[in-house]
């Protein structure tokens, strides 16, 4: 994926799932990706899309506020916009980046307006 900067890549992932275009936001990824965030883990980029295609089921968007390089590591700090009762949803997201690609994502928010049992 031709990028100019960390921070480009991360945020290039996160506007690529949220809208649905997985293809981009695969071409993001190394193939030994790993992610944990409040509703789940993925190891290896087929198990991280297959969640990213689950996830896509209640996001609409997301609305990226700040995203902070430094070098391989980035956060972005966005509003995960959903089409359930939770709403937007405020999330940060900590990408580590190896060789140009995200190697690892960590994502947090607050998981508990997800939960149709609360």
């Amino acid at each position: 994926m031709p990028a100019t900067d960390t921070g480009t890549v991360a945020a290039t992932y996160v506007e690529a799932w949220t809208s649905g275009d997985f293809h981009t936001a695969r071409s993001t990824l190394r193939e030994d990706v790993s992610f944990v965030g409040p509703l789940g883990t993925a190891n290896g980029i087929d198990e991280c899309m297959r969640g990213l295609q689950g996830m896509k089921q209640m996001v609409d968007a997301a609305q990226v506020h700040k995203t902070i390089a430094d070098g391989d590591d980035v956060c972005v700090i966005y509003d995960l916009v959903t089409h359930t009762p939770a709403g937007t949803i405020p999330t940060a997201g900590w990408f580590q980046l190896r060789d140009g690609r995200i190697a690892s994502i960590r994502a947090f928010f607050d998981a508990r307006p997800l939960d149709p049992a609360r």
